[in-house]
């Protein structure tokens, strides 16, 4: 990619259109696979310069009224949000998962700066439709993501730092994103690491009270640590026979939970199996520190875990751990 958030570049357009054509654009690091996706997918043109408009009032009614539950739920989490980073002079957004925002919470003294750059209710943020951005390739990767000003695929989204954070509904399918943007030139990257977390923790919230509220009345169990933690939201519901009615998206690629095993799948089973899957990881791990310590020596490295060499190949063997 070329430097980024040093200030736009002179011709930003031409450098987004020289990325995209290198044959090595679409597995590059970074945005690149994102700006292919916005110029040659979609077919936007970075440089135009006309908005999109608006949704109508009665538009909006119907959106708003398909997320009701969410937005709900995340109103005072999104209130929070703006009391930290309201004086930095950013905007909080609440996206659908079509990208459309619903809801906004910013200082009156800024609506004008954000408004402008059309980040406002009733505006589509998808990556259809405005490229690479802070909410729109949140959705089409569904992952956090942070978009500093030059890595927008249009150039006039480049006065933008936008940090999004996806949100996950009950059957673990996207439900929106939370996003702050800045339209501040001296936006840090401390800072925005830091907004960056503080997101990903709000989108958690929703995301695990979005679940409880739609299982209401099943018993809520955490399969994790925490309800949350760097695997994402880790919930259970279970009925009063302790089977398995709904599970959030990370513990479903956690412990390996398939679509049609809702309502079939007897907790005590599934956390059997992920007791076992989880001492074989720490097995692992340990295995792999004892190697990295002894320089790849199998012999040392055994004789530091207690064991014989031929018992610990035939363990690395079954962990899948190379040696």
């Amino acid at each position: 990619m070329p430097a980024l958030h040093t200030g736009v570049p002179r011709h930003h357009a031409d450098i987004v259109r020289e990325v995209v054509s290198s044959p090595k654009s679409a597995g590059r690091a970074g945005f690149a696979a994102s700006w292919r996706r916005s110029l040659l997918h979609h077919q936007i043109d970075p440089e135009t310069t006309r908005r999109n408009d608006r949704l109508t009032e009665v538009e909006m009614r119907e959106r708003r009224e398909k997320a009701e539950l969410m937005m709900r739920i995340a109103s005072p989490v999104l209130d929070r949000l703006a009391r930290a980073a309201g004086d930095a002079g950013c905007t909080v957004l609440l996206s659908d998962a079509g990208g459309l925002v619903l809801d906004e919470r910013l200082r009156e003294a800024d609506v004008n700066d954000f408004h402008s750059s059309n980040l406002a209710p009733g505006s589509d943020w998808s990556e259809g439709s405005e490229g690479t951005n802070g909410i729109g390739t949140c959705l089409a990767e569904a992952r956090p993501v942070t978009v500093w000003r030059d890595q927008h695929f249009r150039t006039r989204n480049t006065v933008l730092t936008c940090m999004g954070s996806p949100i996950f509904g009950a059957q673990g399918d996207l439900a929106g994103v939370i996003d702050v943007s800045s339209a501040r030139s001296d936006m840090t990257e401390g800072y925005a690491r830091l907004v960056a977390l503080t997101v990903q923790d709000a989108a958690h919230r929703i995301e695990a009270d979005l679940f409880r509220a739609s299982y209401d009345g099943a018993r809520i169990l955490s399969t994790g640590s925490g309800e949350a933690g760097a695997q994402g939201v880790m919930l259970l519901a279970l009925d009063r026979d302790d089977l398995v009615v709904g599970a959030t998206r990370a513990a479903r690629r956690h412990l390996g939970i398939e679509a049609g095993q809702i309502g079939q799948l007897p907790a005590s089973d599934l956390l059997e199996q992920g007791i076992r899957n989880g001492l074989e990881e720490a097995q692992r791990s340990e295995m792999a520190r004892a190697l990295a310590r002894n320089g790849g020596n199998v012999s040392a490295a055994a004789r530091d875990l207690g064991i014989g060499r031929a018992t610990f190949y035939r363990k690395a063997k079954a962990l899948n751990l190379g040696v």
